[in-house]
């Protein structure tokens, strides 16, 4: 069992995702070369994402080396102290690829094993390079944008509400995946699509939108947001996984979300 502390754990996942972030930035404007395609086209692996990722797990290995570690570009490694950081070193490589400013590096700290049904978030912090935007929470301290603490707005109702959404890489996913935009449509005023879930769940803590679902997110996609969206007091779901393997995730202020669960199953 873990005796980390949570606001060291938040501290030292803010100090490694603003220096990670400032990695990919620097390789994003000398240029973006595409190291691999793994499960689909769209499904992208960049060297920044892989010097990204070794730098996070470099700095975790000095700093608490009995840690584990789950990252999305290499292998697991369990630790021994009941403590295990979860990496996305770029979320959004498309948008990074293209020079869409919508990417983010997350970085959570969570008690237990490396499955999302059963571990307990610590801290967490979601970084927005281009925007200069960290994102972050410590277990029971509240969710933050920089200095700026974040409250969802417990007013909005599933009445005309701004979802955002996004969609697997496997192109037999795509007709399910629209299905559930056309389900959801009937409460919403609009719907976005930004490209990075661990940005998307942000936002519904910050109040930019006020819903969010997706079918298909690995664990690093919503390990810190999701802590996130529920220390600023909006409310974190996920689902069993179909029978295409892929797990839902339902995030939204408290007024939207019972509705925006209901229309976006199965």
């Amino acid at each position: 069992m873990t005796d980390a502390d949570p606001r060291e754990l938040e501290n030292i996942a803010i100090d490694l995702a603003r220096e990670a972030g400032q990695l990919a930035r620097e390789r994003r404007s000398a240029g973006v070369s595409i190291a691999a395609t793994k499960s689909a086209l769209a499904d992208i692996v960049t060297e920044a994402d892989r010097e990204v990722e070794a730098l996070i797990r470099s700095r975790l290995r000095e700093l608490r080396p009995t840690d584990g570690f789950l990252g999305e570009e290499s292998d697991a490694d369990p630790g021994s102290s009941g403590t295990t950081w979860v990496v996305d070193p770029i979320d959004g490589t498309v948008n990074y690829a293209y020079g869409i400013p919508f990417y983010a590096v997350s970085i959570a700290a969570v008690q237990g094993t490396s499955d999302p049904q059963t571990w307990t978030a610590l801290a967490g912090a979601v970084y927005v390079p281009s925007l200069d935007e960290m994102f972050h929470a410590a277990q029971g301290a509240g969710a933050w944008l920089g200095d700026r603490r974040l409250h969802v707005e417990a007013e909005v109702s599933a009445a005309g509400a701004l979802l955002a959404t996004g969609f697997g890489y496997d192109p037999a996913t795509h007709a399910g995946d629209l299905g559930r935009v056309a389900r959801v449509m009937p409460i919403a005023r609009d719907i976005r699509r930004m490209g990075a879930a661990s940005i998307d769940l942000c936002s519904v803590a910050a109040g930019r939108v006020d819903g969010y679902f997706e079918r298909g997110l690995k664990p690093w996609d919503h390990a810190a947001a999701a802590l996130i969206v529920t220390e600023a007091g909006g409310r974190f779901a996920l689902l069993p996984a179909d029978d295409t393997g892929r797990v839902l995730v339902i995030a939204a202020v408290p007024g939207v979300f019972d509705r925006l669960l209901t229309l976006a199953q199965p």
